[in-house]
């Protein structure tokens, strides 16, 4: 089984399971935790809870991870350096990374003046591709392996 991002992992059916038992005992209807892992397991295509733990990993791989190499643009300049920074936003499927350029880049558009940035955090979908976009349309950040 190839693993990517948005791979469903153990953790994430436990947490289900845990969130549909306490909705059903709100709900005044009584359900044992492995009844609920069962259960959540079915409705993601698993046989039973002990396939689909047996399957998935007990967490999904994030794409980029701290200490590897990357290249890309910010701010449509381009860039290499280290991701030292890595943190899951939510349930969605973002990332802010924090990167260290090898050399600074010039995060202003006017040609009279530089301001140079040597570490920035920006959030990246799974592609690497910041959700945020620029004036002209263009995102923030591009993130790829090098």
């Amino acid at each position: 089984m190839s693993i990517t991002f948005d791979t469903i992992s153990a953790r994430t059916l436990k947490s289900e399971a845990k969130s549909l038992r306490e909705n059903r005992t709100r709900a005044g209807l009584a359900m044992t935790h492995g009844a609920a892992l069962e259960e959540v397991a079915k409705a993601h295509g698993f046989r039973d809870w002990n396939t689909a733990r047996a399957t998935l990993p007990e967490h999904a791989a994030a794409p980029f991870q701290v200490g590897m190499r990357v290249g890309g643009q910010y701010l449509e300049r381009p860039f290499e350096g280290m991701v030292i920074g890595v943190r899951l936003l939510g349930s969605r499927p973002l990332l802010s990374v924090t990167i260290h350029f090898d050399m600074p880049v010039d995060v202003t558009p006017n040609l009279s003046f530089k301001t140079l940035r040597q570490r920035v955090t920006a959030t990246v979908n799974g592609d690497g591709v910041s959700p945020e976009l620029r004036g002209n349309g263009q995102p923030i950040m591009r993130l790829a392996h090098l």
